[in-house]
């Protein structure tokens, strides 16, 4: 198992992929492999949304179908955004590595608007090494500490 700068490289660049995936890019097919077969996703808001990585994906796909040309959400758009500097990556034994970091998440509301801030929350995520792949499969995920986007500017800072 990769340790030290090249385990959180790695993990950094699995991160990326798999938000990208389940967010902006919305192809979750795209990262199903980065999944763990036994992933489960705890959420503070939601319960346990998903048990295994076929469930977190097919939930995805649906999600993603809603927002394509005919669904019912097309034209959807949804980013998440890695809060800078909030992102720890420490090694577990000789098995895996636990990340945790905050991240917001924004919602397109077209050409005049742009993006706006949403929300954001804080997850850990426990990715498990592989040695037979020779690389990191995300095997759980808490999110948790979800809530509204902050006023911005802050409240009594506005200028006149």
């Amino acid at each position: 198992m990769p340790t030290g700068e090249e385990m959180v490289e790695r993990i950094e660049a699995n991160d990326a992929q798999l938000f990208w995936g389940f967010f902006e890019g919305c192809d979750p097919d795209a990262v199903a492999d980065l999944l763990h077969p036994d992933y489960r996703m705890i959420h503070d808001l939601g319960g346990l949304p998903a048990s295994s990585a076929d469930q977190m994906i097919q939930s995805a796909r649906k999600q993603c179908a809603r927002r394509a040309p005919g669904g019912d959400a097309e034209g959807y758009k949804n980013r998440r955004l890695l809060v800078p500097g909030s992102r720890t990556i420490k090694k577990l034994g000789s098995w895996g590595a636990l990340e945790e970091a905050h991240h917001t998440f924004l919602e397109w509301r077209g050409q005049d608007i742009g993006w706006v801030q949403t929300g954001g929350g804080r997850y850990l995520h426990i990715w498990q090494w592989m040695p037979d792949e020779e690389r990191f499969r995300l095997l759980e995920s808490l999110s948790i500490d979800h809530g509204p986007a902050p006023a911005y500017p802050p409240e009594g800072l506005e200028k006149d």
